[in-house]
């Protein structure tokens, strides 16, 4: 599987593969140069980033998705604009949709996300979307709605059609 593919479909185990392969200490130190998320990598398991204490808000990963979009990010340029290509999720008829969704349990809840940005030749808008399933919930489309809702929003805000 490419990254690519990996990205689009967040295959877990390339991600657990991947992250492997850095080990925790450098991916941990790239978390804090990039002040992304709490720092708090306790998750002893081998997708120690997906549970766990280690936590990001929706503001955070706007002011990290802010550094990508502006190439601020400890990375080299390319690798920057490989991320950019591999996040590009939809093309629209006047623009692009740039993200990355995920998935997560934390005390029995689902939480999900959709976090990126629409590129247009007029703006650019960010967004982080997280939304969370009771273990109770009878709600069977979760995985599709975090975008669905996100659309939504932004056809409401005449952003999209």
């Amino acid at each position: 599987m490419t990254i690519r593919q990996a990205f689009e479909v967040s295959a877990g185990w390339v991600f657990i593969e991947l992250a492997k392969k850095i080990g925790r200490e450098k991916y941990s130190k790239y978390l804090d140069l990039c002040k992304y998320g709490n720092s708090k990598l306790s998750e002893k398991g081998v997708d120690f980033w997906n549970f766990g204490a280690f936590a990001i808000s929706p503001i955070n990963q706007i002011r990290f998705l802010l550094k990508l979009y502006n190439k601020q990010l400890p990375f080299s340029a390319r690798n920057l604009e490989i991320t950019r290509k591999v996040m590009i999720a939809e093309r629209l008829e006047k623009g692009t949709i740039s993200a990355k969704t995920g998935w997560t349990r934390v005390n029995g809840k689902d939480i999900g996300w959709w976090v990126g940005f629409i590129e247009r030749q007029d703006n650019v808008y960010f967004f982080a979307t997280r939304l969370a399933r009771g273990q109770n919930s009878t709600q069977t489309n979760f995985g599709k709605c975090r975008k669905e809702v996100t659309k939504n929003v932004f056809r409401q805000l005449k952003v999209i059609r």
